[in-house]
């Protein structure tokens, strides 16, 4: 599907912003990477500037979260109950791993930059990062081994969503996963954990 214009501007500028920072990405050259002339004036005609840009980028990317959250978990609401509790953790590990990988750019701005944007760490906060610890305590609820189990389902999801995030982050700014443990090994313990936060009945009912 080919991008709009304005499509494009919000693409390369968060790419140059993950790159460079956004203090030393100049309009120019977001206009260039857009296929715009440098210099011109094209990216004005869509927004009011850099910043408006950046603000875009945020926006629209949470945005987007919150679609494909609402989506994942209606496809996950009808349980196959012949798949194991376990595989069905593994899975939903992996789509948290995929999700913070999928955000990497927007993720090296957020660290860089946003603290100058406070209004903006608001939106990545509750428009992102929020959704995603919501969909872990809306996923156990709706997993029938755990229906009616008296669990504090929200810290939960902050540790395990909270490792998932960890485990992406640390291997996006430090070029290996932490303690060099490869995806497979991570979401196999991942998945133990998780299965040991639950509370006992639960556990009882799974074994």
């Amino acid at each position: 599907m080919t991008r709009s214009t304005r499509e494009r501007i919000i693409d390369e500028a968060l790419r140059l912003f993950a790159e460079r920072g956004y203090a030393a990405t100049s309009v120019a050259e977001i206009e260039a990477a857009s296929g715009l002339s440098p210099g011109a004036g094209g990216l004005y005609r869509h927004f009011k500037s850099k910043y408006e840009v950046l603000a875009a980028a945020m926006n629209e990317h949470a945005a987007r979260t919150r679609a494909q959250i609402t989506e994942t978990l209606t496809e996950l609401s009808v349980v196959d109950t012949s798949t194991g509790v376990e595989e069905r953790l593994a899975h939903l590990c992996g789509l948290g791993l995929a999700k913070v990988r999928e955000e990497r750019q927007l993720t090296r701005v957020f660290f860089r930059d946003l603290s100058q944007f406070p209004e903006l760490v608001v939106t990545v906060r509750e428009g992102l990062l929020q959704p995603m610890f919501d969909a872990i305590t809306m996923w156990f609820r709706a997993q029938p081994e755990y229906a009616g189990a008296a669990a504090d389902w929200p810290a939960i999801g902050a540790v395990l969503g909270g490792a998932v995030i960890n485990y992406q982050l640390f291997e996006e700014t430090v070029g290996e996963p932490p303690g060099r443990v490869e995806r497979d090994r991570f979401v196999a313990s991942w998945v133990r954990l998780a299965l040991g936060l639950l509370p006992r009945p639960a556990v009882q009912a799974i074994g």
